[in-house]
């Protein structure tokens, strides 16, 4: 609308609008036969036996047919690919007769040699006044995009599923290869000590990452044992490195000086010129010592040093059970010089001592997982196997272990030594 007393600008005048609309106009009046040919979209016209009877020439052009070819010379399932046929016949057709009409149903029709066409086929029948079907009038839309668009999702998927299994397998082969190298960081086997049985576990808490627990019995001379059981600081390699130089420290300077001390005063100075510089502490738990029978009596001295581990649980034949104190050993490798505690014990027939990493003590347990399973609960799990031989006991903790499920973060090593009871037989089992 103008302002009052103006006039209006000239594009705004009568004859430009006239002019417009008549040229927008033009541009509708294409007549329904143009639009039926021309349409973006395939339409035929069948009678009843699937005679074609019409059919626009996008239709056409997607065959690359000519009409006389084809109206009242071929059925729609001329059109269609042996697949496509079948699939008409025993599922296309069945359902239109019963349902009047079927829509998106993808179907391929065959091109001019040797060309194949995806598309989405839709069609309803038309019935008479009385009721009677007159002819069936078909839609057909190009699905090449569709079809290319699902080909490439399914070879995203198989390639998908195909790195799947292939991570699967190689986290298979991983694991492999990591059990491999945790076997050979544990003994293979306990060797026999004269007037003692032993057994050993070790629990895997993550199959796929190297633990650093460590235990082994060994002999040092024609009258003692040594035995040793710890945990070093951290996972995987750099934990299994540091596992490899402590056991085989421990050994070598057990022969030299048995006394469990200077034993873990030896490893203290090893770790610690080792790391010390290296922007990397490393560090480890452990606790060492020595079991020395006397034939006579068949008892067993044990002479034991701990660096910062959880104390060693002694077993008795009576149905007791308690730790054995060591207060105050600093952790292994961390200081140039460190202090270790010592215990000393005998264990008579049926009796037995009980070595640990706090992977045990450590797990999570309730139905919240917010508790630790705590010492005083494995002490009293202990103490019910009170006269049992060291493979029973090693048994029922792993039982144990296995019941925390995902409570259990950490690997766990057990070590038991234990002086048979009269009526037993000595063995080293692992």
């Amino acid at each position: 609308m103008c302002r009052t007393g103006q006039q209006p600008e000239p594009h705004e005048t009568g004859d430009d609008v006239s002019a417009g609309d008549a040229a927008f106009a033009a541009l509708l009046e294409d007549s329904a036969e143009e639009l039926y040919e021309n349409a973006p979209c395939g339409y035929l016209s069948t009678l009843m036996d699937g005679t074609i009877a019409k059919i626009n020439t996008t239709l056409l052009n997607w065959l690359g047919a000519e009409r006389e070819a084809v109206v009242g010379r071929k059925r729609f399932t001329d059109l269609l690919t042996v697949g496509g046929k079948l699939y008409h016949e025993t599922h296309f057709a069945p359902l239109l007769r019963m349902q009047g009409e079927i829509s998106g149903i993808a179907l391929e029709l065959k091109q001019t040699g040797v060309g194949r066409m995806p598309v989405l086929v839709s069609s309803v029948i038309k019935h008479g006044d009385t009721g009677e079907p007159l002819l069936i009038r078909t839609t057909v839309f190009d699905a090449r995009d569709r079809r290319a668009y699902e080909e490439e999702l399914l070879r995203r998927r198989q390639a998908a599923e195909e790195a799947r299994r292939q991570a699967e397998a190689d986290r298979a082969r991983l694991q492999d290869a990591l059990a491999v190298l945790q076997q050979s960081l544990l003994p293979d086997t306990l060797p026999e000590v004269p007037g003692l049985e032993t057994a050993s576990y070790y629990h895997t808490a993550h199959p796929d990452r190297l633990g650093g627990d460590f235990y082994d019995v060994f002999r040092i001379d024609g009258k003692r044992h040594g035995f040793f059981l710890g945990d070093v600081c951290g996972k995987g390699p750099q934990a299994a490195a540091l596992t490899s130089l402590t056991r085989y420290t421990l050994r070598a300077a057990a022969l030299h000086d048995p006394d469990p001390v200077s034993v873990l005063t030896t490893l203290n100075q090893v770790l610690h010129e080792r790391y010390t510089g290296s922007g990397d502490p490393r560090y480890c738990t452990a606790v060492f010592g020595t079991l020395e029978p006397d034939p006579e009596s068949g008892r067993v001295a044990v002479h034991l040093a701990s660096g910062g581990h959880p104390p060693v649980i002694a077993v008795r034949a009576d149905g007791t059970a308690g730790f054995l104190p060591t207060p105050g050993g600093l952790l292994v490798g961390i200081l140039p010089s460190a202090r270790f505690t010592t215990a000393t014990t005998v264990l008579g027939p049926g009796d037995l001592l009980l070595l640990y990493t706090d992977g045990i003590t450590e797990a999570r347990t309730g139905a919240d997982r917010t508790s630790l399973y705590g010492d005083e609960a494995l002490l009293a799990c202990v103490a019910e196997q009170a006269g049992q031989p060291p493979p029973a006991v090693i048994q029922a903790l792993a039982g144990v272990l296995r019941g925390f499920g995902d409570g259990l973060d950490d690997d766990t090593a057990l070590l038991a030594l234990g002086v048979p009871a009269p009526d037993s037989q000595t063995r080293s089992i692992r």
